[in-house]
């Protein structure tokens, strides 16, 4: 026998049930595809097909089945940034809450400079061989995407949709809160001279830099002139952005970063400019990416609630998949409040 008759033999089928079990293909394909009969499959017989599939080792495949019209058990996730340790973490969360479910995920990425990532996508939908798309991030510059998903008959949840239009079923979280906590916990301290570093994030995404703005003129009037630096989402960023606030004649005493990853950066240049953290500047991040709790010191952050919001957009996509193609139509919004996770990275200021 050839290597390749081999590998084909080794990949059991509905025949090779068929064969082992004394029974047509055609009540294997009934019995494993959970469809309603014509004529009553008895008890003993569906039982001798299950347990041969299980002892052959049978795994249905999910593109034929959604061929066929079937649900596949597939959901689809668009990613905006595989690169973001935020969503890195997000879709592990994603694959453990859709396994739940009973689910697989497949993966798909759109690039922010992309022109055609929507085509296997969009090949992906035609067939149907996913049960339900959710979007991880601001698609606003995939306007193809969002048309083709738009037009599809297959439910589509959003998730941190950023500037994208609220035309899905959404789930967000309350990033304004989340500045005022973290803010509020600073004040709380003692702090007034409270710089804010903005990661520059798709679609020009300010939601957390008004925060802090309104946040501070509510408060002290007014931002101290300078005090808010924007720079790219990464630690060079966070780096650099640091060392021009701590060059001002009357630098901050506390640094709000609007993601975790910026304020790891600053972390780096406070100890490279010999600035003791919390001891002659607190530093705060947002979002509780696994890498905050391990740095040195660990970071006070507001924690986004990953798992919270991620569950109840699986759990959503699930339903949605089940009910009729209207009801995919209906935008909806669900937000979730983040919380402050005090660790060591913030203290009262020192004397001046």
């Amino acid at each position: 026998m050839s290597e390749d008759q081999s590998a084909k033999r080794s990949v059991p089928t509905m025949r090779d049930i068929a064969a082992a079990a004394a029974v047509s293909q055609s009540t294997v394909s009934r019995v494993l595809s959970g469809a309603p009969t014509a004529v009553p499959i008895a008890p003993e017989t569906r039982q001798r097909v299950l347990r041969t599939a299980r002892e052959l080792g049978y795994r249905p495949n999910p593109l034929a089945r959604g061929l066929r019209g079937a649900s596949t058990n597939l959901i689809g996730a668009v990613v905006r940034d595989f690169s973001d340790l935020f969503f890195a973490g997000v879709i592990e969360a994603l694959v453990v809450e859709s396994m739940a479910h009973g689910y697989n995920v497949v993966l798909g990425h759109a690039p922010v400079r992309a022109g055609d990532e929507a085509v296997s996508l969009t090949t992906v939908l035609e067939t149907r061989h996913i049960d339900a798309v959710v979007l991880l991030g601001d698609m606003q510059e995939h306007p193809q995407l969002l048309a083709d998903l738009r037009n599809s008959i297959v439910p589509v949840v959003m998730l941190w949709p950023g500037t994208s239009p609220r035309e899905f079923p959404t789930v967000d979280a309350d990033d304004r809160d989340g500045i005022r906590a973290g803010l509020t916990h600073l004040v709380s301290l003692g702090h007034e001279r409270i710089a804010f570093v903005h990661a520059e994030l798709p679609n020009e995404y300010r939601a957390r830099e008004e925060a802090y703005v309104d946040f501070m003129r509510d408060r002290f009037g007014t931002v101290p002139p300078g005090y808010v630096e924007r720079c790219p989402n990464t630690l060079a960023g966070g780096d650099a952005a640091l060392r021009r606030l701590m060059d001002r004649p009357d630098p901050p005493t506390a640094v709000f970063a609007s993601t975790d990853v910026v304020a790891m950066g600053v972390l780096h240049a406070a100890h490279g400019l010999g600035v003791t953290v919390p001891d002659r500047l607190s530093v705060v991040g947002f979002d509780d990416i696994l890498m905050a709790a391990h740095t040195v010191p660990a970071l006070t952050t507001v924690r986004m609630p990953i798992s919270e919001i991620v569950g109840h957009a699986v759990t959503q996509a699930v339903s949605l998949a089940r009910e009729p193609a209207d009801a995919h139509r209906r935008p909806a919004l669900e937000v979730f409040k983040p919380a402050l996770t005090v660790r060591d990275s913030t203290a009262p200021p020192a004397p001046r």
